[in-house]
């Protein structure tokens, strides 16, 4: 069975509070197991580069990995839940920080 998309959401923040916007997808197997996500942080403002991310997460290309300001670095594992944890802090950090 394929995996099954459960989580295509967009969140759009004012322009007036920045005009930035967070992007999570999520897939699951037939278990209900995570087996694909990716989660970003997006602001053209911020970051001109990498389709406007600012910061996100994703297992695409083989790997768990980590965008921020343009660079590509892998992240340890531990749980889909421990990224959206990251993801969380970073993107906070990130937009009490403009």
């Amino acid at each position: 069975m394929a995996d099954s998309k459960v989580v295509d959401a967009v969140h759009h923040i004012a322009h007036k509070r920045g005009n930035d916007h967070l992007r999570r997808e999520v897939w699951v197997d037939g278990k209900g197991r995570v087996t694909r996500y990716h989660l970003a942080y997006i602001n053209p403002a911020v970051q001109a580069g990498d389709h406007g991310r600012v910061v996100g997460y994703d297992n695409q290309h083989g790997y768990h990995h980590c965008h921020a300001f343009g660079k590509v670095f892998p992240v340890e594992f531990t749980s889909f839940e421990d990224i959206e944890d990251r993801f969380q802090a970073d993107w906070t950090a990130l937009r009490g920080a403009q």
